[in-house]
């Protein structure tokens, strides 16, 4: 059997210690580097080439759903993590996680047969994300009930490159919802809430609420700084 090298990427050095040891009893698996951040994890990646990438969701600095994108383009990646939101659960599978396993919800048998399966591309899931992905193919079936967006907020979306989640939410900023308000309305944690106001303030080139809202309501044109 050909024997599979493993990178293991998780801010918690005793996690890792334990992964490390629970996938060197298998006689077909080396854990040949360990990251405990995302930027430290790309950096490996590159250099030892491993045929998997057991990727967690929080870490300090770069965090995995920010290193993921760069990640797949080098190995396939497991997301092996406590985060159990539906929010990050569907956004890691979008930007290609070959899985994901949430701690707690998998076996050691479990994990060694998505390990050795991710290199051929047959995707693991945990109950919770396997219920995330189901909830978000029932809502994907369901075009109708989604309100369509006006020329507008399409025109906004496309200019500043906003995904539809950027789109609700950035909308939400502009009615005057705070962080709280706008993850109970969209059924997120706060915590996501501010993952996606960081990426569109990047993408709107704003600093603050303000500014956002007035580059995103039209009263700011991109590349023209404001100030909030």
């Amino acid at each position: 059997m050909a024997r599979l090298s493993v990178l293991i990427a998780d801010g918690n050095p005793v996690i890792r210690a334990g992964l490390a040891a629970i996938l060197c009893t298998a006689e077909d698996l080396d854990v040949i580097a360990q990251a405990a951040d995302g930027r430290e994890a790309l950096s490996l990646t590159r250099r030892h080439a491993p045929d998997v990438v057991l990727l967690d969701v929080r870490m300090p600095g770069v965090d995995g759903i920010s290193a993921l994108p760069h990640l797949v383009q080098l190995a396939p990646v497991l997301m092996l993590t406590y985060s159990r939101e539906a929010e990050i659960i569907c956004e890691a599978l979008s930007l290609g996680a070959g899985g994901y396993l949430v701690h707690g919800e998998f076996t050691t048998d479990d994990l060694l047969r998505a390990v050795r399966d991710a290199p051929q591309g047959r995707p693991h899931f945990t109950p919770t994300a396997a219920s995330a992905l189901l909830a978000e193919l029932r809502t994907s079936s369901h075009p109708q009930r989604t309100v369509a967006p006006s020329p507008e907020r399409m025109h906004n979306s496309v200019v500043f490159g906003l995904s539809s989640r950027e789109v609700e939410i950035m909308d939400l900023i502009a009615s005057g919802m705070s962080n709280q308000r706008i993850a109970a309305t969209c059924f997120i944690s706060e915590k996501t809430v501010k993952n996606h106001i960081n990426r569109i303030f990047a993408k709107l080139q704003s600093a603050t609420r303000s500014e956002a809202i007035a580059r995103w309501l039209g009263t700011a044109r991109p590349g023209v700084t404001g100030h909030g």
